[in-house]
């Protein structure tokens, strides 16, 4: 684990400018930089940068985050590689804390092996033209093989001699590029077959992908798990295609190498594949970070029906509402590679903006199992759709979802929630008691403006503080966190704390209403001025509510700890 510490003091070290006009060019404006935002289509620059609060947003799309949230989103990585990322730009190394999970530290030189092993592999597809003429069969130019890395791997037992200066280092073995069998003898994993160089999101070389030219098995050979490639995380093509993925905001993921290559080459350049294994939630997450839809494009036989169904159930935890994820099945005879060959790219993009959508998939293959004509039918679908329903945290497509299975079974969406011992989405909320109201939105909005500028203005509220609703509960949590914090803390290490809980999308607005605020803005005084109006609200609030309960009567009607606090608040007005 990352010490909280330790990305505080990550995030004082670096400058979001120069963090962002890696990936994108900014322009000066007023006291911030501003951009044609990365994250959606736009034609006027919507998206801001500030210097001295350390932080971005786009007034367009709501993007928003601290340096480190912008690599993660721009680049698709998770937050320890963003983490690792930027460290490394400013020259520092991550520090780990004591945790259960094993860590697994990567030498550079394992990735300059891998890279050497690339080079060679290249060469030797340019010397062999059996391979060559393969690669033009299935319709590739030297372009787009360049695009992607292919080479070729030699029909020997140790190739890599000539690209290593010693075949005997235990790296080899460590990244799977050789095997070491009984008695110590070694001989390369990839022979006589096409390669394709998987590539992290940082553009390094992290495993291959080997395809048998003629016949033989396995027809695909992939690297095994290193300590630079973990299957379950990384995606074939998606360093290549991020770009196009964030132009299209649509990504399809397919079955193999060839498919995103044979797309590529079609002009469908927003392509990745998963690697030997099912799309995992990680895969999802990553996905969704990048664009708004995730089209599944798998083969109709029974093989792409069971990974399709397996990228359904491992999607549903990562659903987003506003996100669309699709599921398109070819025809049997067909893989994207053929069919965009013998059809076109225009007819299958039009495939592709028909796909079927998560929920259509899922009920239509919830129904297909059961006949709803019986009550047995019905039981069943209740009872099969209970994993999946319980599993989504998306609210809008819970609730939609919950409704349509509700009706199909002939239940209410109540009856449904209360059989699967779920929590309930829209319930009717019960009028709430009056309460004393502790402040005016406006006031705690100017607040939260205020503790976004200088989030150690927190300190000064008062030990007891209380606010209704989520500026107020948003405010309370930021006061707690700096309670427990060092003694320094900053905006955007406050920002990067409250990413991904509740309190992300308040603070979220007030990012945006701060970036107007100039330079010489007198943070100080106006957070002092609001509190002062907020706690005189609160006195007339409270002593309201007293006055209502004396109803005209003298300080008799109210008990004895009541009158003490009725005088108390008296003799706050008047000092």
């Amino acid at each position: 684990m990352i010490p909280k510490s330790f990305v505080q003091d990550l995030l004082n070290r670096l400058d979001i400018v120069d963090v962002v006009e890696r990936y994108v060019p900014l322009k000066k404006a007023g006291a911030n930089f501003v951009a044609c935002c990365p994250f959606h289509n736009e034609k006027s620059p919507s998206f801001t940068v500030s210097q001295s609060k350390q932080f971005y947003h786009c007034f367009g799309c709501g993007a928003h985050g601290t340096a480190i949230g912008f690599v993660m989103e721009h680049a698709g990585m998770g937050f320890v590689e963003a983490v690792e990322d930027l460290a490394k730009s400013v020259g520092i190394s991550v520090p780990q804390e004591a945790s259960n999970v094993p860590q697994h530290k990567v030498a550079p030189d394992l990735y300059d092996l891998m890279q050497s092993a690339t080079r060679y592999y290249r060469e030797q597809l340019k010397k062999t033209p059996r391979a060559i003429d393969y690669l033009k069969g299935r319709g590739l130019s030297g372009e787009v093989a360049a695009r992607f890395g292919i080479g070729y791997s030699p029909d020997d037992w140790q190739n890599l001699k000539a690209a290593v200066p010693n075949y005997q280092d235990a790296s080899l073995v460590e990244t799977g590029l050789v095997i070491e069998g009984e008695g110590g003898k070694r001989y390369d994993r990839f022979r006589d077959r096409i390669m394709f160089p998987i590539v992290n999101v940082r553009g390094q070389v992290i495993g291959f992908g080997g395809r048998v030219l003629d016949k033989g098995e396995p027809k695909y050979l992939n690297s095994p798990e290193t300590p630079l490639f973990e299957k379950g995380h990384e995606l074939y093509g998606l360093y290549q295609a991020q770009k196009a993925i964030r132009a299209q905001q649509r990504v399809i993921v397919v079955e193999g190498y060839m498919d995103v290559v044979a797309l590529a080459q079609s002009g469908v350049e927003y392509a990745v594949a998963t690697l030997g294994t099912a799309t995992t939630p990680h895969h999802v997450q990553k996905l969704l970070r990048l664009c708004d839809q995730i089209v599944f494009c798998f083969d109709g036989d029974r093989a792409g029906q069971k990974a399709a169904w397996r990228a359904l159930e491992n999607a549903l935890p990562q659903l987003v509402d506003g996100k669309r994820l699709g599921f398109l099945f070819l025809p049997e005879e067909h893989d994207p590679d053929t069919y965009i060959r013998e059809y076109g790219t225009e007819a299958f993009e039009h495939e592709l903006d028909n796909s079927l959508p998560l929920s259509g998939y899922l009920l239509r293959e919830l129904t297909a199992q059961v006949d709803l004509h019986t009550q047995e039918g019905r039981s069943s679908l209740l009872k099969n759709a209970q994993p999946l329903l319980s599993a989504i945290t998306a609210p809008t497509t819970a609730l939609l979802l919950r409704k349509e299975v509700a009706a199909l079974a002939g239940v209410t969406q109540a009856e449904l929630e209360a059989l699967y011992s779920i929590k309930p989405i829209a319930a009717p909320q019960r009028a709430a008691p009056p309460k004393a109201k502790r402040s005016t939105p406006s006031g705690l909005r100017t607040l939260l403006r205020c503790l976004v500028m200088r989030p150690e203005l927190a300190r000064e509220l008062p030990g007891d503080w209380q606010a209704e609703g989520t500026e107020g509960a948003a405010v309370g949590a930021l006061a707690d966190w700096l309670r427990e914090s060092a003694d320094e803390t900053s905006t955007a290490a406050m920002i990067q704390h409250f990413q991904g809980t509740i309190h992300e999308a308040v603070f979220a607005v007030a990012q945006g209403d701060v970036m107007q605020w100039g330079e010489d803005f007198d943070v100080a005084a106006e957070f002092a001025g609001t509190l002062d109006k907020l706690r005189e609200e609160t006195r007339k609030a409270e002593l309201d509510t007293l006055h209502a309960k004396m109803q005209g009567k003298d300080l008799k009607a109210l008990s004895e700890q009541e009158r003490a606090r009725y005088l108390q608040l008296l003799q706050r007005g008047q000092a």
